[in-house]
Formats: C-alpha cells, structure tokens, sequence
C-alpha cells in the first residue's frame, strides 16, 4: 500500500520552474535509489571530458580512510552535477557566461573546472587542508585551456562567516554536494539559484537538511530525463534551490 501512495504522490506533485533554470522540475523528497558509481576512488586520477576537453583530476586514496575526510576522492554526485551543468547549458536550459558561481565544498575540483569552462566566473572553496589538491588539479587542467570563463580556489570553512569576495557581489549561482544549510543562507541571495548534487550514501542527513532548509528555500527535484543522458545514477538526486 505504501508503494501506491509514494506513486500517487509522484503523479500528483506540481511541475515548476525555479530561479535561472529554464526546465520544470519536480517538487518532491528524495527517495532511495540503488548504487551506481562513475568513480575509482582507489585509482590516483579520474580522466573525464567536458565541454570539447579531457580533464585529469588527481585524487588522494590514501586520505579517504580519515575520519571527516570525503574531498581527497572524486563521488558520483561530483560527475552527475558537473555533466548535468554541460548537458544544461548544451541544450539551452542554463546560461552560465559570465555568471559568478561559488562552488562549496569543491574536494579535488572536477565541477568548479568545468563550470569555468562552460564561461562562468567560478570561485571553489573547500578546508584550508583540501586547497593543495584542489589547486593543483585547478593548475593542471585549466593552464593550457582558453577558458571562456575563470575559477580561482579559497578557504572556506563551512559556518563561519565567509570572505567577503564569495559574497560582494552575491553569486548567481551556488553549487555543492552535502552542504551546511547556514553556508547556504549566507551566500545566497534572492536572485542566486542552487544546484545540489546529493549522494545517497547517508540517506539520513541528506533528510535532514531538507528538511532544514524548506523552511526559506523552495525545492525541486531534477528529473533524470534533464541530465546528461550518459551520467545519469540512481544513486544520486540533484535539486535546484531558490530563497522564499
């Protein structure tokens, strides 16, 4: 009987467009979904193309057994929301030329490089421990490519109050996975959407902060008929956030 209802709640949930993204998207909770993995996190490096480039992004295996510690390897929900963002722009859903985007919690920088790609103004933030690996990876990539936009990396601790270059001028966009929902309230703005990519490896917490966060943010969920139709995963959910 629960099946029907989760059903009759799919059928019925409203349709709508939220902030700078041009498709509907479903107002819905997250539900659970099966593993599906686009990563080695035991391999030294993930090699991936976007937007007409081949990006090499260096991990740190080694770190990941650290308590804490989820940024030194690349995660399904990294790829997902990096290919989504090129699918979106690609088939005119997304405009992100000369947009300025925060990018919160960027681990080894796979989304913030191709953000830059794709034209926007990217600043990605991570702890001051995870900036050596997202640096280098940021270096590597982008130093030979004619960016159409730029992405410069910054300490960001997750709470405490934020630089002022993430936030003068507000960003037009804020993207992440598992991210603290009073960074959120702090960079974004009435005019800034959220892209957030969450993976599904703690069902819990991700409830937590949606629950959190529909108290000044509406929510909707990202159908996977709008992803990048090769990087779609069951086990991960994608959402677009805009402030009440």
């Amino acid at each position: 009987m629960a099946n029907n209802n989760e059903e009759e709640e799919e059928a019925v949930a409203p349709m709508v467009k939220l902030g700078s993204y041009g498709a509907e998207v479903r107002l819905l909770q997250p539900t659970l979904s099966k593993p599906n993995a686009f990563v080695s996190q035991a391999s030294l490096q993930l090699s991936l193309d976007s937007c007409g480039h081949s990006l090499s992004i260096l991990q740190s295996p080694s770190s990941l057994g650290t308590p804490g510690v989820t940024g030194a390897v690349m995660w399904d929900s990294g790829v997902v929301l990096g290919k989504f963002l090129e699918h979106a722009v690609n088939s005119g859903m997304l405009v992100l030329q000369g947009k300025k985007i925060v990018e919160l919690g960027s681990g080894c920088g796979l989304v913030g490089c191709i953000a830059a790609l794709l034209g926007s103004e990217v600043i990605v933030t991570d702890l001051p421990d995870r900036l050596r690996l997202l640096r280098k990876n940021i270096e590597t990539n982008m130093k030979h490519v004619s960016l159409r936009g730029s992405v410069t990396a910054t300490e960001l601790t997750w709470g405490e109050d934020p630089d002022p270059e993430l936030i003068d001028p507000t960003p037009d966009f804020v993207i992440g996975s598992d991210v603290v929902y009073k960074t959120l309230m702090q960079l974004s703005g009435p005019n800034t959407t959220i892209f957030l990519a969450g993976e599904l490896r703690n069902d819990a917490i991700l409830e937590y902060f949606l629950e959190a966060a529909m108290d000044n943010f509406t929510i909707g969920r990202v159908e996977q008929t709008l992803w990048h139709p090769d990087y779609c995963s069951n086990r991960v959910v994608l959402y677009v956030l805009v402030k009440k």
